[in-house]
Parts: structure tokens; C-alpha cells; sequence
């Protein structure tokens, strides 16, 4: 056996991986257009919400944007906005989810998926995932439901979409709200259904490592017309459509997404497909390879979500299997070959001690 990079050999790659984000002169000439247009927001066309009052001739690339994602993961309403942290706050605001009401989240997430319900004053209530899809376990969820319970916010992780069928059924029995954490699922699928698109509302974000990015930016979806308006006055400050301009009328943020992320994800939109295809074939390829290897398991993919976008390619590591070797050691060792590899979220989402709440705001609270 060669000598390994770790302990001074010669490096398995030595050639640089490509780099993110994927872009040419599509995205060039159409963040010039709008520069040169000196439109730079998206109410210098006078829109305000779009399935209201359709415009003709020149239109916001927001708008357009919205128009077009809704349409491609085959939802009705898409509001965008400046991240999906804030599509999920906005989601939360606009189901009317306040002090003490429960909301059952993973336990393993981004930490949006948790403060999007304290910023409520809500309470998020861990629960665990399933090891070999990393995806909030369906029979945990029943588990942790109460009179309480007003929502589950399903985190599609790495861009499998989560046992939607599953999911849906037992918030539709226990009567509350589903809402999808998608920031990982740009063209996912369950079942040849888009994610974002089986709840209430759907979140995504175009973060800089996403599938389709802006460096920035989000995006709520929803089929249901009065989530769309309630989101769209959240996203411009609490106004409401057909009403003068500073009139506000609930308490809303500036969580608009500027013009030149909108002309930006008009092109990456049309590229994603054909992307995520190439991904999951050297997904496909990859899993054969390391199952090859004792101690090292892929995640299962289940059949209905067999399109997925294929974010983050995890594997579970048993050191057993290594002679005890450490995680951390292990992944020394690929990134000394050229190989990058990472170990995710190393530290678990819980609430912060020492804030002012007046009531232990999460369950599970880890001193």
C-alpha cells in the first residue's frame, strides 16, 4: 500500500476540485442589463404583488423569478425574499404562531429551523432524525405531538426530500401546519411532487453553496392565495395590496430580494436541472464505490425521492470498523489526500443559556 498523504506520501488528487459557484456570460450580461437599466428594486416597475394586477411590457426580475421557480417545482405563489432564514420567520408570522404554541423540528438542522420559532416566541420542540436518511424521523414526530402542537417544520436535508407521505398524514389527523424546510432541495422531488410544494408553505434559500445561488436570497412558496398576500405584505414592511403606500397595516420587515439576485437566478434556474442530474449520477457512482468499504454507509435513498438535488453527500462512519479511529482522524487523513470531506454540523441545536426568556423556551434544553 502507498504511502498515505497524512504521513508525508504523494497526494491521491492533486488537481483543484471546480469552483462554486458555476457561472459564465449568461450571468454577466444579465446583471449588466439591470445595471445599466437603473432599476435597481423591484418596485421601480410599480409592482406590487403580481397575480393581482399582471403587468405587460418591461417587468421586475423578482418578479419574473418568483414566476418561474413557483412554476419549475410546481407550486402556485412564490414570494421572494432576502434569505430562507427569513422565509422561515415570515412562514411562522404569517401562520399566526405565537408564545407557547409547540412547533416540532429535527434535531438535526440549521439553526434557522429552530429560531425561526423563537423569534415568535414559540417553542421548538427537538426531535430526532433517522440515521440512515438524516431526515426527521415520521414515528418521532407522532411522539412529540400535544395539545400544544401548531406546526413541523421537516427539514429535507442534503436534498432528499423527507417521507412527505408520511408526514402529511399525520398532520392532517392531529390538524396542523407542515412546513418545509427546502434550503437543501432546489428541483428535489417525492413521488414526482416538487418539495416546498406538500405543506402550507415551503422555504429555500440561494445562499452562496447552494445548487442555484445569488451569494444570497430566498424563497417562499405556497398554493394557498392568502398565505402569498400575507407573506408579500410581511416582505414589504406590513403594506397591503390596493391600500396607499405608507399605510402598514401589520408588523412587517424589509426582506426584499434586490433585482440584480433576481436577473442572477433567472439563469442559474435554467441550468439546475441538468446539474442535479449530474450530480446524482456521481452520487450513484460514488455509493457503489464506498460500499465497497466496511464502516462506511451512504445514506439510503428511498425510491420516491430518487430526484433530489444531491447538496451535501453524507456518509456514517462506524470506527469500529477503522480499529477505533477517531472521526476527526479519519478526516485528516482524506483532506491530506486532496479529498474534501467534512463532519456537518458539529454542535447541536439547542437554545442559548442565559437568555432573558421568561419560560424555558426549548424542549430538551442542554446546559
Amino acid at each position: 500500500m502507498a504511502k498515505l498523504a497524512v504521513n508525508g506520501g504523494r497526494k491521491v488528487r492533486s488537481k483543484d476540485f471546480p469552483t462554486w459557484p458555476v457561472f459564465d456570460d449568461q450571468e454577466e450580461k444579465a446583471v449588466l442589463k439591470m445595471l445599466n437599466s437603473g432599476k435597481w428594486w423591484r418596485f421601480s416597475y410599480g409592482e406590487g404583488i403580481d397575480w393581482h394586477e399582471p403587468k405587460k411590457g418591461d417587468r421586475s426580475e423578482v418578479a419574473l423569478f418568483q414566476e418561474e421557480f413557483a412554476q419549475f417545482m410546481g407550486a402556485k405563489y412564490g414570494i421572494a425574499c432576502v434569505n430562507g432564514t427569513g422565509a422561515l420567520d415570515m412562514i411562522i408570522r404569517a401562520l399566526y404562531i405565537g408564545p407557547g404554541d409547540e412547533v416540532i423540528v429535527p434535531a438535526y438542522t440549521y439553526v434557522a429551523g429552530a429560531t425561526c420559532i423563537l423569534q415568535s416566541n414559540a417553542v421548538p420542540i427537538f426531535v430526532d432524525i433517522d440515521p440512515d436518511t438524516y431526515n426527521i424521523d415520521p414515528e418521532r414526530i407522532e411522539e412529540a405531538i400535544t395539545g400544544g402542537t401548531k406546526a413541523i417544520i421537516p427539514c429535507h436535508f442534503g436534498g432528499q426530500v423527507a417521507d412527505m407521505d408520511r408526514i402529511m398524514e399525520i398532520a392532517q389527523r392531529h390538524n396542523i401546519f407542515v412546513i418545509e424546510d427546502a434550503a437543501h432541495a432546489h428541483g428535489s422531488e417525492w413521488n414526482g411532487k416538487g418539495a416546498g410544494t406538500f405543506g402550507i408553505a415551503g422555504a429555500f434559500s440561494f445562499q452562496n453553496a447552494k445548487n442555484m445561488t445569488a451569494g444570497e436570497g430566498g424563497i417562499v412558496l405556497t398554493n394557498s392565495y392568502e398565505i402569498a398576500e400575507n407573506i408579500e405584505s410581511l416582505t414589504w414592511s406590513g403594506r397591503k395590496h390596493g391600500r396607499p403606500w405608507y399605510e402598514f397595516y401589520q408588523l412587517g420587515w424589509n426582506y426584499r430580494m434586490m433585482e440584480f439576485q433576481g436577473a442572477i437566478l433567472r439563469v442559474q434556474l435554467k441550468r439546475l436541472e441538468e446539474q442535479n442530474s449530474r450530480r446524482r449520477e456521481n452520487a450513484a457512482y460514488l455509493t457503489k464505490l464506498l460500499k465497497e468499504i466496511g464502516g462506511l454507509e451512504p445514506v439510503v435513498i428511498d425510491p420516491k425521492g430518487a430526484k433530489y438535488s444531491v447538496h451535501i453527500f453524507m456518509i456514517r462512519y462506524n470506527p469500529e470498523e477503522f480499529r477505533g479511529l477517531p472521526r476527526a482522524k479519519l478526516l485528516k487523513a482524506v483532506n491530506e489526500e486532496g479529498i474534501l470531506a467534512f463532519s456537518g454540523y458539529t454542535h447541536a441545536v439547542t437554545c442559548p443559556v442565559g437568555l432573558p426568556f421568561t419560560f424555558n423556551t426549548c424542549q430538551n434544553r442542554m446546559e
